[in-house]
């Protein structure tokens, strides 16, 4: 495809790196650095103007564009780049916008504003934190086949019970599989000799029960969240949506907000979250609300050192787990490793979401682990697959290492993969792909 992307910052820059090698890319920006870093950095052309303007978009090619992609920080002027594209092309349009109130009037009017995709950051920030509560030492979750199939990544804790222990040792579940360890930046497939260690990080696939059972097995003194004991630190639009989204599952939430009239309307539109208005790096009241028995505490603040704070404040006081929304992604890594258990970088998650929906192969969805280092899939297996009508022993023979068949589903049926388990088209199959072999697997799946 010839894809258009409007905005060379974080989200557009980290969209082009995964698109330049699979399609023709056009990187608009008003920046004229940002610009030509691009173009040194990455083989896509690029264009220095104002997406908004008619002759910019034309000097970047829309009238054969096939996808035009608004990235910039702005929602407004994301909607009039759709809208301006939608008046000369018949390019496929993709937005980024924070405001949900954009998202709730494209969802109830087909192609509002000229837009045929929308991904909304806030909202995506606040599902990534929600899917990762309740599950012990789970760092990202994601379901496939209409949740049926969960795929989770593990930090081992240091002395976990399963370290030191091979994968055959660990794995004693009939429907789960391993699929690979992460360490040191470096992907491995999770074979049966493999010595799991302190501090991997461990990809398994598999029905969302075994996945909770081996979450607990791994980290045994943590226990899954409850609905008293989730916290959420800030009222922003992310706290609010983590709040809201717990409270859908059955959870009753804390949330801790300062401004007074901000909380007030929180409590209004919250009806299972106890709202309460005060500073929440007053020590004083984070112990006499017994903050510290919270499994799991959010925090939602504007400021990305308020988080750390709030983080640190919350590990001091006992809390089991902590995730903190940072706006700057240089600072993941760091704050993950003086005091965050999960860091969140809503720029990155609406980055993976465009990526995932612009990914070539018929995939019905996809899982980006660890910034690309690896990704997850689940696919509609036809008779034109490699996999079709083929005990698994013989087909990944076909496949390079890289490759692993994580889970199957047919009809209503999950299957667990195993050497002679034979894949029928119609089956849909979730795989487990190494970065440096997917774009080569991908299309024979």
């Amino acid at each position: 495809m010839r894809v258009i992307i409007v905005g060379a910052g974080q989200v557009g820059s980290s969209i082009a790196a995964d698109l330049a090698d699979a399609h023709d890319i056009v990187v608009v920006d008003r920046d004229g650095d940002r610009v030509e870093d691009l173009t040194y950095s990455l083989d896509v052309l690029t264009v220095q103007g104002d997406g908004t303007s008619l002759s910019t978009l034309e000097e970047a090619g829309v009238d054969d564009a096939d996808m035009v992609i608004a990235s910039t920080d702005n929602d407004e002027t994301n909607i009039v780049i759709c809208a301006t594209t939608r008046a000369v092309s018949d390019a496929f349009t993709v937005a980024r916008v924070k405001n949900t109130e954009y998202l709730r009037t494209w969802e109830r009017s087909e192609r509002a504003f000229g837009i045929d995709f929308i991904v909304c950051t806030n909202l995506l920030a606040a599902e990534s934190i929600v899917r990762v509560v309740g599950i012990p030492a789970a760092r990202d979750v994601d379901s496939f086949a209409g949740e049926r199939v969960q795929m989770a990544e593990f930090e081992i804790p240091s002395g976990s019970p399963v370290t030191d222990q091979t994968v055959a040792e660990a794995d004693r579940f009939d429907d789960l599989t391993f699929a690979a360890i992460l360490r040191d930046g470096e992907v491995e497939l999770a074979r049966g000799p493999s010595v799991l260690r302190d501090h991997d990080r461990v990809v398994v696939i598999g029905n969302p029960e075994a996945v909770q059972e081996f979450a607990t097995i791994i980290a045994p003194e943590e226990r899954p969240g409850t609905a008293e004991e989730v916290v959420i630190v800030g009222g922003s639009e992310i706290g609010y949506h983590v709040a809201r989204l717990l409270g859908e599952r059955g959870f009753k939430p804390r949330l801790i907000e300062q401004d007074p009239e901000r909380a007030r309307h929180l409590a209004e539109m919250l009806p299972d979250t106890v709202v309460m208005e005060s500073d929440a790096t007053d020590m004083e009241f984070l112990e006499r609300e017994h903050v510290g028995d919270a499994d799991f505490v959010v925090a939602a603040l504007g400021s990305d050192e308020k988080n750390l704070l709030v983080s640190m404040l919350a590990r001091r006081l006992g809390v089991d787990r902590t995730v903190a929304i940072i706006d700057t992604s240089e600072y993941v890594d760091l704050f993950e490793a003086v005091g965050v258990d999960v860091g969140i970088n809503p720029r990155e998650v609406v980055a993976e979401e465009i990526t995932r929906f612009t990914r070539d192969g018929g995939a019905e969805n996809i899982a980006i682990i660890e910034s690309d280092r690896a990704e997850v899939l689940e696919i509609e297996v036809d008779e034109a697959s490699i996999l079709a009508d083929r005990p698994i022993h013989e087909s990944v023979t076909d496949l390079p290492d890289g490759v692993v068949i994580g889970a199957i589903t047919r009809e209503e049926s999950l299957i667990t993969p195993r050497g002679d388990t034979v894949i029928h088209p119609g089956d849909h199959v979730v795989v487990f792909l190494d970065a440096c072999v997917a774009d080569d697997v991908t299309p024979s799946l």
